[in-house]
């Protein structure tokens, strides 16, 4: 017998309703590009406009042999029910799934279904609502009309499914029943909305779904530190994933690889947008939620924690009519923020701002923002490319990755634009061997760069926590010879609570290039011969900004020491402690 590319051609050519003759001209006739269920979907695509007739026939042996059923016209819409469904399975993910819930009852949802089924996200939705799910194959017409009246009532209008304004003060974290879940009460559906307000309530950076072998812990940061939020019954685990997945628009059948989506709420008079990360573990899926709060956007300079001296160079950098100024550091060290601040500050109507991220976080009123779009070859460099003949006076690129970006944000700055970026650097001397290193010639980062900063955040102590306290000998020698001169100072602790503290402020060391140090870079100076001169120049240091802060109560002396180093460190001291 003939072998097919396709499981349906070998059913209807062995079941005798199809002629292997035709089916051999479907087979070859196939498009390329398609595999499995896309193949399968092509073919029956195929045959039902082939065999018309035969349509409903051609189903019902389909329905046969995967032991599911066969709709015709006898499946009806159970309105009952729709509302709960209706909120978790969206017209868009029904749409994508080529798949309609028709009703729950008693355990079962009823799934109208077109050949090919997406078995594993129509699985996927039972698990959501716990129930076992039961499907009916439907001819597409049948399915449109199912979908049309299902959704017919709805008012997502095709979005996906999003947390509408509630109250977010005052909730409580609802019990869950891990043996039955009441659909229409939406159990976990309500526990996932407790969380992320919970976690926006106590001001919360991002939220951690984290599965283990016995447990199942999420946690959120606040203020850089992660804390226990709530430890659910590990039987929960998968549906609210499952629930967080649909909320953002992700596969929730797909469990193999990484994913990324969004979601969207509006608080009281303050709007979040949600970036939601799942990546697979050995023991389910872990899943980070970051909580983008529009409100960031409206900082202004001072709120940075800058010195008086360090903003008034920065000010004066930010606004210089070209050449480059690079802000450095680890992720989650307040680099984007610094830089939106910062446009915040120069944007007016006369100056036209571009910015390049990957991706766009913040929308800002005012500022031309493109999302780098790889998949679709819309790089970094790309982008620049383009964008350069917009006639920006100012270009932000989220970050300076390679050779190619490096090299077009230095033409553009030496052709009279002024472009902001980020390098993920210890340091700011290490910025301009960095850009050396991807590729950058020396004499145009000579010529380009105009300053360097780089930056950490420490947590704020709340001004009703501060307690004053003199170092003793063993702090002194932890911090390292050059600042024995602080014996006696007094600085500050803050209470046990995590409450202690409130917000962050960032610390910051900041250089501009010179003539001299211009020189080094030319010459193509090592990070040694760049650090020998700023040490000539009296450069301070992150760790000198630290501890200022420290001294006038803004922050504790261990907040500066577990994100700072200094070469005088006495060895065999861990950063780690508190004081």
């Amino acid at each position: 017998m003939t072998s097919f590319k396709s499981y349906l051609l070998e059913l209807l050519v062995e079941r005798g309703l199809m002629s292997a003759d035709k089916a051999i001209a479907i087979d070859e006739n196939l498009e390329d590009g398609f595999n499995g269920d896309e193949r399968e979907s092509q073919v029956f695509a195929k045959v039902c406009a082939l065999e018309s007739s035969n349509t409903d026939r051609i189903l019902a042996l389909i329905a046969k042999e995967e032991d599911v059923h066969f709709a015709a016209n006898a499946l009806r819409v159970d309105s009952s029910s729709l509302k709960s469904i209706i909120t978790k399975v969206t017209l868009e993910h029904s749409e994508r799934s080529g798949a309609v819930p028709m009703g729950l009852s008693k355990g079962r949802l009823s799934v109208a279904s077109i050949y090919p089924c997406d078995f594993d996200a129509v699985e996927a939705w039972g698990h959501v609502f716990d129930a076992k799910v039961e499907i009916y194959l439907a001819t597409p017409p049948v399915l449109a009309r199912f979908r049309s009246e299902v959704y017919a009532e709805s008012s997502e209008s095709g979005e996906p499914d999003r947390i509408a304004d509630q109250n977010m003060s005052n909730r409580q974290c609802p019990r869950v029943d891990t043996e039955v879940f009441d659909e229409n009460d939406g159990p976990v559906r309500q526990y996932v909305d407790w969380v992320v307000e919970e976690a926006i309530k106590r001001r919360a950076s991002d939220i951690h779904l984290e599965p283990f072998e016995n447990a199942f812990r999420i946690r959120c940061r606040i203020d850089g530190a992660l804390q226990l939020l709530d430890e659910p019954d590990k039987t929960l685990q998968n549906a609210v994933i499952s629930r967080v997945k649909l909320m953002s628009q992700i596969n929730i059948a797909e469990k193999r690889l990484p994913q990324d989506g969004r979601f969207h709420l509006k608080s009281g008079d303050h709007e979040f947008d949600f970036r939601v990360s799942v990546i697979p573990s050995t023991h389910g899926e872990g899943i980070v939620i970051r909580i983008l709060d529009k409100r960031s956007l409206d900082i202004d300079l001072e709120e940075l924690g800058m010195t008086d001296e360090h903003q008034q160079r920065f000010e004066r950098i930010i606004s210089a009519p070209d050449g480059i100024f690079l802000v450095t550091g680890p992720t989650g060290s307040g680099k984007s923020t610094t830089l939106y601040a910062a446009l915040n500050h120069i944007n007016s109507p006369s100056v036209k701002i571009i910015t390049v991220e990957d991706p766009v976080e913040y929308h800002v009123s005012g500022i031309n923002q493109v999302q780098v779009r790889p998949e679709v070859n819309m790089t970094f460099s790309a982008a620049l490319r383009s964008i350069l003949r917009q006639a920006p006076n100012i270009i932000m690129i989220g970050e300076i990755r390679d050779k190619e970006t490096a090299e077009i944000a230095i033409n553009a700055s030496l052709t009279g634009h002024t472009v902001f970026s980020t390098l993920h650097t210890n340091d700011a001397a290490s910025a301009i061997t960095r850009l050396v290193d991807i590729g950058a010639k020396p004499f145009l980062v000579a010529a380009a760069l105009r300053a360097v900063m780089a930056q950490r955040l420490v947590r704020r102590i709340a001004d009703n926590q501060k307690q004053p306290y003199s170092l003793t000998s063993w702090e002194l020698g932890a911090l390292g010879e050059r600042y024995q001169e602080l014996e006696g100072e007094t600085f500050y602790r803050a209470g046990p609570h995590h409450t202690s503290y409130e917000g962050r402020i960032g610390l910051f060391e900041l250089f501009e290039i010179d003539d001299k140090l211009s020189d080094v870079i030319y010459r193509n100076g090592t990070l040694t011969d760049i650090k020998a001169h700023l040490k000539e120049i009296e450069f301070k240091d992150m760790r000198y900004d630290g501890i200022q802060k420290a001294l006038q109560g803004r922050t504790t002396l261990s907040e500066v020491l577990n994100v700072t180093f200094d070469e005088g460190i006495l060895e065999g001291v861990s950063k780690n402690y508190y004081f």
